[in-house]
């Protein structure tokens, strides 16, 4: 399917979404945040041979926030707020929801709401000259695109609220040490060890995978109790399916498994 503000490659069961504004540093706009909601919800959702996504910017940034000169445009605060709501509920909730692994490879800066976007993937590997910069106090407003739910259950109230209050930028060696990026890398080797983990991941049991993430996401407001009873049912789920199978055989035939991601 083709799209207006992304490019998007197949590799085997990967599939790698560049947002592909460059002139803006992949700001986003109107037509980015529905295309991206595209590709998570009806794209990769749906194509069953699809087992991982990688998702990373074009040239020399990540992705550098909303496109202020679409905000500007707006006639009212209210209009603001509808704005924010009609199009980045739908495209966090396509992200966070989509029950495939989804990497972030950054690149450059991730910031303000590309912020919220690389927090929203399962991981994220980052180029050693990448950074995440919560923007969004620089210019006198409150992070969005929910930054403030993803920043504090990564790294808690205090250091979110200091990223927040200070906006000051985040380069890829201190959001290692932070827990914001799985991994640091050479630039010149991002694409490639992006590409190379997601190809481990599709190579896993796509499905528990999945369901692994809804259990996530469920016990973070949860008692543990509610969680336990959470993942029995999920369980119920996976115990269904092929890849279990094909895991016990492998197990008791002592080889490596072949997941097909059923």
């Amino acid at each position: 399917m083709p799209y207006d503000t992304l490019r998007t490659r197949r590799d085997d069961a990967v599939l790698t979404v560049t947002m592909d504004r460059p002139e803006r540093r992949n700001a986003l706009s109107p037509q980015l945040d529905e295309d991206l909601r595209t590709v998570f919800s009806e794209g990769a959702a749906t194509d069953d041979d699809v087992r991982a996504v990688v998702l990373t910017g074009a040239g020399e940034g990540f992705c550098s926030g909303a496109d202020l000169s679409v905000l500007e445009e707006l006639p009212d605060p209210e209009a603001v707020e509808a704005h924010l709501k009609e199009r980045y509920l739908p495209l966090i909730e396509a992200l966070t929801t989509l029950e495939k692994p989804v990497l972030a490879a950054v690149n450059g800066a991730a910031a303000g709401a590309g912020c919220a976007l690389a927090l929203a993937c399962d991981l994220r590997v980052m180029a050693a000259d990448a950074a995440l910069v919560v923007a969004f106090s620089s210019i006198g407003l409150v992070p969005d695109m929910g930054t403030t739910w993803l920043l504090a259950r990564h790294v808690g109230y205090g250091r979110a609220f200091e990223l927040c209050a200070t906006g000051e930028p985040l380069d890829a060696a201190r959001c290692e040490e932070m827990g914001l990026a799985n991994r640091v890398v050479e630039s010149a080797d991002l694409a490639d060890e992006g590409g190379k983990w997601a190809q481990e991941l599709a190579a896993r049991p796509t499905r528990a995978l999945g369901l692994t993430k809804r259990a996530l996401h469920h016990a973070l407001g949860s008692t543990l109790p509610e969680a336990v009873e959470r993942e029995a049912e999920l369980q119920r789920e996976a115990a269904a399916t092929r890849d279990h199978r094909e895991g016990v055989e492998a197990f008791l035939q002592k080889r490596d498994p072949r997941f097909e991601g059923r």
